[in-house]
């Protein structure tokens, strides 16, 4: 009698302690994402990098972390999703290490590449193991409010922590504070994460399909990322390979008997359309995120401690948000209407972004529209990891996981390459018609938060559109497509989305 009743006790700390885990792992890789940020000129100086050098340090991390979280994904369900995250850790603590040793520009591109192997390897079956531990609804809400106020958080701390480390210490450390989380974070993996048994790699290990599918997403990101160096028939070039690379991983997964990628997946309209909102926020979010930190220090004449110092209020405002509210929020209003609510508030943010001035200040023209950005934020995260992952299967967790944080990815990378290229563009123009300096670099920031506007708006109406709770049908029965009318039977997981919409 005794073990039935403390049984469920003991269930309920191991999810929760497994939950701990998984938000150390997520909060590794997303602090190393953000803290290079404020250090990047420092790692100038000292490794002798040019301009578009520079550029690598960033871009070898995002290619194979982007390129791999699909496979990675779609692996992780058929070894086991303890097993790659654990293995995702030790590769990225040891890389970390690396870049903390580097001391040629060679080497710490190549860390960093590395870096971003073990950083796809743990991100990629996060949300698939969170899904696994917590499938009941309410439960699920805090869970993914939790992890995502991790993320979120992480993200800004980051650029505090990147100043502070590198005007305090040196660069090297922003790269070394990987290690004790790192190590931790790993036993804690082995010892707390319940075993699993993945469904094996001869149920779904289609290496041609992994090969068309990691060059593709390779390519696609390399091509975004580097855009703003290159020749744009270049760009275009490489743009034209990766989606002749992704028609073939198409034709093959419709066709191999064992797909990496189950196509059924996108038939769903939640997870489909979740993916595509989550690519226009995050893009929209880069340009708080990369060119605020910029505007903070080159045109307000922050230091990195100060621009770290100035980023606190966002974090803050996510974690209070999202811990206290998000879950009961969604709960109450449905995860459609909190989305778009929160796309609201970032589309305000962003508007009053577009306004700021050369001669402006922080209080007035940085920290409004920060609270509102991260108040937007905190409620839309939540919401759309929420849709996005009710939309899959519990068999294809890992890759819905996986996907969705390659969507992340892409919607950074696209974000970043688009908003930085239109700053330095405009920014060239100005200062070619006799303006000063920070005047040319002030406009040329202010047109990238207005065209980061249009983006945020942009996923306003995508969500409003396309995640409509009304298009999903009661619990049971069919769901009717409109473009074509043809019935087609509504998953589970549409159900459940459609039940918790309708709360």
């Amino acid at each position: 009698m005794s073990s039935r009743i403390e049984s469920p006790a003991r269930r309920t700390y191991s999810r929760w302690a497994s939950l701990v885990v998984l938000c150390a792992g997520t909060l590794m890789t997303i602090l190393d994402g953000t803290v290079v940020t404020v250090a990047m000129p420092a790692i100038q100086r000292d490794l002798g990098f040019s301009a578009p050098g520079l550029a690598w340090v960033v871009n070898a991390y995002l290619i194979p972390f982007g390129g791999l979280l699909l496979l990675v994904g779609r692996l992780g369900d058929l070894v086991g999703r303890r097993r790659m995250f654990a293995a995702g850790l030790a590769v990225f603590t040891a890389a970390s290490a690396l870049c903390g040793v580097a001391n040629s520009q060679a080497m710490l591109v190549a860390a960093r590449a590395l870096q971003g192997v073990g950083g796809a390897m743990t991100a990629a079956v996060v949300l698939g193991m969170l899904v696994a531990l917590f499938p009941e609804p309410r439960e699920q809400g805090r869970a993914i409010a939790v992890f995502s106020s991790v993320g979120a958080a992480g993200g800004a701390l980051g650029t505090f922590l990147g100043g502070a480390l590198t005007q305090a210490l040196d660069w090297h450390w922003i790269f070394l504070i990987n290690l004790p989380i790192g190590v931790v974070a790993w036993v804690a993996a082995l010892r707390i994460l319940a075993p699993e048994r993945g469904a094996g790699l001869g149920r779904g290990a289609d290496y041609p399909g992994a090969a068309l599918v990691t060059g593709a997403l390779m390519l696609t990101v390399y091509a975004i990322v580097g855009a703003g160096d290159r020749a744009l028939g270049t760009t275009l070039t490489l743009a034209a390979v990766s989606a002749v690379l992704f028609a073939g991983f198409t034709l093959r997964q419709a066709r191999a008997a064992r797909p990496l990628l189950r196509l059924r997946l996108f038939r769903s309209r939640v997870l489909t359309g979740a993916n595509g909102v989550q690519i226009l926020m995050i893009a929209g979010m880069y340009g708080f995120q990369y060119i605020g930190a910029l505007y903070i220090q080159r045109v307000l004449g922050y230091s990195e401690l100060l621009t770290g110092t100035a980023f606190l209020p966002a974090p803050v405002t996510i974690g209070v948000l999202m811990l206290g509210l998000s879950a009961r929020t969604v709960a109450r209003f449905g995860p459609y209407r909190v989305l778009l609510a929160g796309l609201a508030l970032i589309t305000a943010g962003m508007a009053l972004l577009s306004r700021a001035r050369v001669d402006g200040t922080y209080l007035a023209d940085v920290l409004p529209p920060m609270l509102l950005l991260a108040a937007g934020f905190a409620a839309a995260m939540p919401a759309v990891t929420g849709l996005a992952m009710a939309g899959a299967r519990e068999e294809d967790a890992g890759l819905a996981s996986g996907l969705f944080n390659t969507t992340q990815v892409v919607g950074g990378s696209l974000g970043l390459a688009v908003l930085t290229t239109l700053a330095a563009s405009r920014t060239e123009d100005v200062l070619g018609e006799g303006a000063r300096l920070v005047t040319a670099t002030a406009d040329g920031y202010r047109l990238a938060f207005t065209v980061a506007t249009g983006i945020a708006a942009a996923a306003l109406v995508a969500a409003a559109a396309v995640l409509r709770p009304g298009r999903v049908s009661p619990a049971g029965q069919a769901e009717e497509t409109p473009e074509t009318g043809q019935v087609v039977e509504a998953s589970e997981a549409d159900r459940q989305s459609c039940a918790n919409a309708s709360l």
